[in-house]
């Protein structure tokens, strides 16, 4: 027997290594694969742009004793004195104690700066914010002519001459609240014009 084993060694050991072998590869083919791992994309919260507002731009008018009279495009929350830094501030004979320059500003605004000795008027203009102390000698409107009653705030050329024509239709005015029956002029216009206007006893 020994003889027999020491003859075909080379066998046996060919065989014994092939047998390894399969019992390997059945061992591994045998062998429960683990389970496959699933990748599950991690959902990512889809951002929702947040709509800021445009604040809405305002048009303002800036004139007077300004460096570069001129329209301007102002934020919203605006006020007097952003106007009168967006025209390059200031002339240096500017009246700005005649102003309120903490005053909100609003669209198609006429802002006017006045100069030092200018009349005290107020520009006729919707929106216009030049305010002035009333003038101590008021205007007689029986007498004015009617470049004098366009001095008065919100008074043009037309309603001036509108006075005029009335005063000589119907006689002196008796009491400044009876301009209010000149056409045109009604309690918004009166209520302007009342500081700056008298009658002659």
């Amino acid at each position: 027997m020994v003889d027999w084993i020491e003859r075909n060694r080379g066998h046996l050991l060919v065989v014994l290594i092939n047998a390894t072998i399969t019992l390997v590869v059945m061992f591994w083919l045998r062998r429960p694969s683990p389970p496959a791992m699933e990748l599950v994309p991690v959902s990512t919260p889809t951002s929702v742009p947040i709509s800021t507002p445009t604040s809405a731009l305002l048009r303002v008018y800036v004139t007077g004793a300004v460096q570069r009279p001129d329209v301007y495009e102002l934020p919203a929350s605006s006020i007097v004195k952003d106007a009168l830094i967006a025209a390059g501030g200031a002339t240096t004979d500017a009246d700005l104690e005649r102003i309120n320059l903490a005053s909100a500003l609003h669209n198609e605004q006429h802002v006017h700066v006045p100069r030092r000795g200018e009349p005290t008027e107020q520009p006729a203009e919707k929106g216009a914010i030049t305010t002035s102390e009333p003038s101590s000698e008021r205007l007689d409107i029986n007498t004015a002519t009617a470049e004098e009653l366009t001095t008065l705030p919100g008074i043009g050329p037309a309603l001036a001459e509108r006075i005029v024509a009335w005063r000589e239709a119907h006689g002196p005015f008796t009491d400044i609240a009876e301009i209010k029956q000149v056409p045109g002029i009604g309690d918004a216009i009166f209520a302007r014009i009342q500081p700056y206007i008298t009658v002659a006893p």
